[in-house]
């Protein structure tokens, strides 16, 4: 940030700077853990609470999902390429 001469709106340069990332830092990947392990748990509390019988874990959950969204991403590029191709030729 510093080379780029970016700052923070409301935050001094320097150690104020480095501790206010760091607990946006932790706050954000605190909220990510506690929802990956929501829906890893997902499957294996719906089968013992209730008669439906998951026949996947979690881990296969967060798989199948982050390759959907993967491969939603490389569809979008692919749309985006497609627009920018008159002005790369």
């Amino acid at each position: 940030m510093k080379a780029n001469g970016g700052f923070i709106p409301g935050i001094r340069p320097g150690k104020p700077t480095v501790e206010y990332l760091n607990k946006v830092m932790t706050r954000i990947t605190f909220v990510g853990a506690l929802f990956l392990a929501i829906i890893s748990t997902m499957p294996t509390l719906l089968s013992s609470f209730t008669s439906i019988d998951a026949r996947f874990g979690g881990t296969s959950l967060l798989i199948a999902v982050d390759v959907a969204l993967d491969t939603m991403k490389q569809l979008e590029n692919q749309m985006v390429m497609r627009n920018y191709q008159g002005f790369l030729k």
